[in-house]
């Protein structure tokens, strides 16, 4: 039980940092826990495809990656803790007691999740653009388990936000827990919108602009805590230097595929199509027959005509010339019309087809067109 106070607003409260159901207990931060990772997935789940992976592939990424997440936040945290858990080694398990970093949830996530999606051949980019979003709805509800908690604040302070209770020696303080929540819940924010914008360019674009979202925030807050992971033997905090490194990166990479004008959005599903002449990936989702009918429509196709029908074309084609365009009230009947209806009668002729090529565009532009049922295509022309 802790009384928490914000002096300088006037609030005061009490909370408990679990429940007691009998004997057993169940702490908040757990809860908090759980209810941040059900939110990122349910949001994966439902943008999957549009941000270009399978639902139910990425589903076996989210089992595999809680485990080892799990896992790499307690390794990450006990390796710059040694010092004390090299002299209790019966502690090293004793997550239940605290000891989980976020930094090293995230890398044993990423590592467990990329390998499912490596063998289930996902388009790695595109998972890493779902894990961004997922990460920071994670961590902005997951980081009031150390509000009730009363845990990850920061230094003194006379900001009229500043918090006290018994966790902090009834000191005001940074509520950094506060800081980072709201920065990363605007942060998930941001990604969703900017992943509906046209500014969105290629997969991957929204886990480099989570290392510069993240990695901005983390640097100036971890420098806030009192609580901070060391690199032993100097006064450098690991989160600190992790993130400078991964906003630095960030930067970085965003600037270079900008450079290079790098465009690959892909959504699940669709099909791969290279254009030569621009030597740049164009990708066609999931089209009907009808919708791949027009994408092809610049292209000529194929279809076998008898040789008497191509003798047979060629007087059409000369014929069409020939043919005078009536333009009185009487008879609507154009030029086109009249070679068309010409063409018809002596493809309805064809018993054995040979090749012969058509502009398709023909085809699919001029609709109202009927096309010849069988039974007209056995009828003899009358002549």
């Amino acid at each position: 039980m802790y009384h928490v106070q914000f002096p300088k607003l006037g609030w005061e409260f009490d909370i408990n940092n679990k429940i007691q159901i009998g004997t057993l207990s169940v702490y908040w931060y757990g809860i908090i826990i759980a209810v941040g990772l059900i939110l990122a997935v349910m949001y994966g789940m439902a943008n999957a495809k549009r941000l270009g992976v399978s639902a139910d592939k990425l589903l076996n990424c989210v089992i595999v990656g809680v485990v080892t997440g799990i896992v790499g936040a307690r390794t990450y945290y006990v390796l710059f803790q040694w010092e004390y858990y090299s002299a209790h080694k019966d502690k090293i398990l004793a997550i239940n007691e605290g000891g989980l970093a976020i930094y090293g949830g995230i890398i044993g996530a990423l590592i467990g999740g990329l390998i499912v999606a490596k063998i289930d051949k996902m388009d790695i980019p595109a998972v890493l653009d779902v894990a961004a979003v997922g990460f920071f709805i994670g961590q902005g509800i997951g980081r009031w388990g150390n509000f009730f908690n009363q845990e990850a604040y920061g230094t003194p302070t006379d900001l009229i936000w500043g918090m006290m209770s018994e966790g902090t020696n009834n000191i005001a303080v940074h509520p950094c827990f506060l800081y980072e929540s709201v920065w990363c819940l605007l942060g998930a924010l941001v990604l969703h919108l900017f992943s509906k914008s046209k500014a969105r360019k290629y997969h991957g674009q929204l886990a480099l602009i989570y290392m510069v979202w993240y990695g901005a925030e983390r640097t100036i807050v971890e420098g806030l805590r009192t609580d901070s992971l060391y690199i032993p033997h100097t006064g450098l905090r690991v989160s600190q230097i992790l993130s400078i490194f991964l906003m630095v990166l960030g930067i970085v990479l965003l600037l270079v595929l900008k450079s290079k004008n790098y465009q690959r959005i892909m959504p699940y599903g669709s099909e791969e199509i290279t254009i030569n002449k621009f030597k740049k990936p164009v990708y066609s989702v999931e089209k009907t027959i009808d919708e791949n009918a027009k994408e092809i429509s610049s292209h000529s196709l194929a279809i076998e005509l008898p040789d008497d029908i191509k003798e047979e074309k060629e007087e059409v084609s000369e014929l069409s010339e020939k043919v005078e365009i009536s333009e009185t009230p009487e008879t609507n009947t154009t030029k086109r019309e009249k070679v068309e209806e010409i063409t018809e009668i002596s493809a309805d002729e064809a018993e054995n087809p040979d090749e012969e090529l058509f502009d398709i565009n023909s085809v699919i532009n001029d609709s109202t067109k009927s096309q010849p049922t069988k039974k007209q295509r056995k009828n003899p022309r009358n002549k």
